[in-house]
């Protein structure tokens, strides 16, 4: 039996790894792919924003991949791979703070993974308007490039010729033989991203010789934290986009990333809102299913963030009569 070829996503947070994920997943490809979703939160948001088709969605929340999950991702593609039916690929969409070289040395240091798996390619999505900042912040950021075989310089929509210019010389600097990809909304044809056969071990082994080293990439996110909001209540719209454009008017340069699915009064499908820093787009998302439970959850992460102000103010958003 062949290998069954894994595809690792990967880019820091808010810069469209789950748009990419949808727009591979909606395309009429005619494959099957099981896709492993990472989230760095007690509560998942991703797994609701990611399209589902005929693939099938697994989760891993409160953690990255690079760290106390590890056992889980090895657990979740030992079963995948036992499975009856063959798959044509396994996609892992991890957490904007992961580190990739453990993702990588996941498929190499566990010997029915290492056999029964082929890493395809490390796919890295970069956002070009707050690439800059994210690098003077994240040695994550940095890493993710280095690693990557392709990187998709997203949202060339929101930065001039000499910003584009710029976010392509850093990711140069990072990995000089990367294949840059410039891209809106990682509208990128299916082929630049799986089935690519560009992954090459040798080369991260010249970069990082301890590569395969197991524990030689234990670390902490810092400063880094997350504050999860979750409710069983709708949400009254006008309250929370005036709540939500204040707050990040206020404190947008310490919100890395903000998500979220709204019940709203009346409406059938959830209200999606993401944010990066002061940017912020809303709108809606899929159709809530006959009889399931509704509610509206958030996950903001950044620095210094107030938790128990987050609380008190989404509360204040809710619906209550």
């Amino acid at each position: 039996m062949l290998p069954i070829p894994v595809t690792v996503l990967t880019g820091y947070l808010g810069a469209g790894k789950t748009t990419l994920l949808n727009r591979i997943l909606t395309q009429e490809h005619g494959k099957r792919y099981a896709v492993i979703v990472n989230e760095f939160g007690e509560v998942g948001i991703d797994n609701e924003l990611v399209a589902h088709s005929d693939e099938e969605i697994f989760e891993m929340n409160n953690g990255c991949i690079c760290c106390t999950v590890r056992g889980d991702l090895i657990r979740m593609v030992g079963g995948l791979i036992r499975r009856k039916g063959q798959l044509d690929g396994v996609i892992i969409e991890t957490t904007g703070l992961a580190d990739p070289a453990p993702v990588i040395q996941t498929f190499f240091l566990d010997q029915e993974t290492k056999e029964r798996t082929a890493l395809d390619a490390v796919v890295a999505v970069v956002d070009s308007r707050h690439f800059q900042g994210q690098l003077e912040r994240s040695a994550e950021a940095r890493e993710q490039v280095i690693f990557a075989d392709a990187v998709i310089l997203n949202k060339c929509d929101l930065v001039d010729e000499a910003g584009l210019e710029e976010a392509r010389a850093r990711i140069r600097e990072l990995n000089p033989s990367v294949e840059i990809i410039p891209a809106t909304r990682c509208d990128v044809p299916l082929e630049k991203v799986m089935g690519r056969r560009s992954f090459d071990l040798l080369r991260l082994l010249d970069i990082e010789p301890e590569l395969l080293d197991e524990g030689a990439h234990e670390h902490s996110h810092g400063h880094v934290q997350s504050v999860s909001l979750v409710s069983d209540k709708a949400v009254d719209f006008e309250r929370f986009k005036k709540w939500i454009g204040e707050f990040l008017n206020a404190q947008g340069q310490n919100v890395y990333r903000c998500k979220g699915i709204l019940h709203l009064p009346g409406e059938k499908q959830r209200l999606v809102f993401q944010g990066v820093h002061m940017l912020m787009e809303m709108g809606f998302g899929m159709p809530w299913k006959e009889g399931e439970q509704r509610g509206s959850k958030a996950v903001f992460i950044g620095r210094g963030l107030d938790s128990l102000a987050l609380q008190i103010a989404f509360r204040d958003c809710l619906v209550t009569s």
